[in-house]
């Protein structure tokens, strides 16, 4: 039998202090009326409230309404954003991309740490020092939560990030820094999980809740949303498509490797061997850079059976997803996913119809070059308002 239980004053209390602070992170200043008409609560209750966020340093008065009114101009009413400050940080191979942002999760600061032989060996602690000093040129002093995301797989249990061999030490020595700095939460997730977090709260996939969003980049993975939550699986490895077996390779992928799997068909090598047979010029560069510049001279060109060919591995990849999960709505991201644009996606949902027995939208992403660390900010913001404001 279940019992129904009354809310006390004090949680009450609670949850309308977090409904006020939700929607004045959303809609930013409002007036007392302005909350009450979004919230139904009563004059009494939102005049209780906003003092009492007052008092905790969370919300201040920012201004007045510029309505035109009888009396005096109601006061608006905003989050203090630099009640706390967060940082994200995008670890590469080729180094770390990194910003500050505030409680709102307005950018204060940006700043690059490339990596390489070149620049000295102390990669982490480079990093670190210029995450502490970018934040204190904007006046910040302490970073209440840092999320981080990286290639690897991160047990979603421990949060340990699962080197198996392949990724630079520096990763790992990263981390461990961050874990250092006091008072200091810091927050690992897979980089292309972070990338799906910004396609579904500011990207492509709003108001979806399903779907997967296909990385395609110098490696290819997979960010998994089922019921508006992101999935991770029992050891982290939810969207490690690279070693899903496809036809067409010589030989399979193994627990050690994905050659031969997903990814030696769609990786950033891949796309410019499929080029080189189809007569394409191949342009300088890295292999990622290599890859964007062919697509984008092939779709400039409509050399259709390229395109086709690129369109056709991708689908057969992506119908694996959509035959187990049917998650409605597949987004191509990364380097490749955001060149490819509209009409890469176009071609892939057209073919992907006669592979699939399940209608699936394709979508071309649109959370821009930075999604990992929109992500990661999006993460940390997120971890910070449940400390301050309380679960919602």
């Amino acid at each position: 039998m279940t019992i129904a239980r009354t809310a006390t004053p004090s949680t009450a209390r609670a949850i309308n202090d977090r409904l006020a602070l939700d929607l004045l992170l959303a809609h930013g200043p409002l007036t007392a009326p302005g909350l009450r008409d979004l919230t139904g609560l009563s004059r009494p209750t939102v005049a209780d409230l906003l003092e009492r966020l007052q008092r905790g340093g969370l919300v201040a008065v920012v201004g007045e309404s510029s309505e035109q009114r009888r009396g005096p101009n109601a006061r608006l009413y905003a989050l203090v954003a630099d009640r706390a400050h967060l940082g994200a940080i995008d670890v590469r191979s080729t180094g770390v991309s990194l910003v500050i942002a505030d409680l709102t999760g307005r950018t204060l600061a940006t700043a690059e740490i490339p990596a390489g032989s070149e620049y000295g060996e102390d990669l982490a602690e480079r990093t670190v020092r210029t995450l502490l000093s970018t934040a204190a040129e904007v006046g910040v002093g302490h970073l209440h939560t840092v999320a981080v995301g990286a290639p690897g797989v991160v047990d979603p249990a421990t949060g340990v990030l699962n080197n198996s061999g392949r990724l630079p030490r520096w990763h790992a020595e990263l981390l461990e820094a961050l874990r250092a700095q006091p008072e200091t939460e810091v927050i690992l997730e897979n980089e292309v999980n972070l990338a799906g977090i910004a396609e579904h709260r500011i990207g492509a996939a709003q108001g979806r809740e399903d779907f997967v969003l296909l990385w395609l980049g110098h490696g290819v993975g997979a960010s998994v949303v089922l019921n508006g939550r992101l999935r991770r699986g029992a050891s982290g490895g939810t969207g490690e498509i690279g070693f899903l077996p496809v036809p067409g390779t010589e030989v399979l992928p193994s627990a050690t490797g994905c050659d031969g799997g997903f990814h030696s068909t769609v990786s950033s090598a891949a796309i410019c061997a499929l080029a080189r047979e189809y007569g394409l010029e191949v342009p300088p560069g890295g292999p990622v850079e290599q890859a964007v510049g062919v697509l984008r001279s092939a779709l400039e060109k409509g050399e259709s059976a390229f395109l086709a060919e690129l369109a056709e591995r991708i689908a057969v990849g992506v119908s694996a997803v959509c035959v187990v999960i049917d998650p409605g709505c597949v987004v191509l991201g990364g380097e490749i996913g955001r060149a490819g644009g509209a009409a890469l996606a176009e071609l892939v949902e057209r073919r992907l119809a006669g592979l699939s027995p399940f209608r699936t939208e394709v979508r071309a992403g649109s959370a821009g070059g930075g999604a990992v660390l929109a992500g990661a900010v999006l993460t940390a913001g997120d971890a910070v308002r449940r400390d301050l404001f309380g679960e919602p």
